[in-house]
């Protein structure tokens, strides 16, 4: 399942699944049946770091804190965490702060962040992660 929020959703294309939309309660992919249960969150590396600066920081740990209390739930990021050390982001935040904020969000909301290389990366991992689930 694919949150009807999301902008730009993973098609899936090297993998047999049938798509469908709803609004998820929690991230952006889930399993029909198990949407109070299991869920991806898919960020790329602006959307990740957008997510640690003023108010999108308190909308992301409302989101974090929800989810964690999932069977399962990830954040997937379109990105290697060095992209982050590196600074290769659009916003003035620095990459010290950046990465001890989401070391600290793992820690503090038990939520593993799972960095893909890039968005092909990102949608085979969402993709194992969920069919692991079933």
């Amino acid at each position: 399942m694919i949150d009807s929020r999301e902008k730009h959703p993973f098609d899936f294309t090297p993998f047999d699944v049938e798509l469908e939309t709803a609004t998820l309660p929690v991230g952006d992919y889930s399993l029909p049946g198990f949407q109070d249960r299991v869920s991806i969150e898919r960020k790329n590396l602006n959307d990740i770091i957008g997510c640690l600066v003023n108010s999108n920081r308190v909308r992301f740990k409302r989101e974090l804190a929800r989810g964690r209390h999932y069977d399962l739930f990830t954040v997937v990021v379109e990105a290697a965490s060095s992209d982050v050390s590196q600074g290769k982001y659009k916003c003035d935040m620095k990459p010290q702060a950046a990465l001890q904020s989401i070391i600290a969000f793992q820690v503090r909301y038990g939520v593993p962040f799972v960095w893909t290389g890039n968005r092909a990366g990102a949608e085979y991992n969402t993709y194992w992660l969920l069919s692991e689930y079933i």
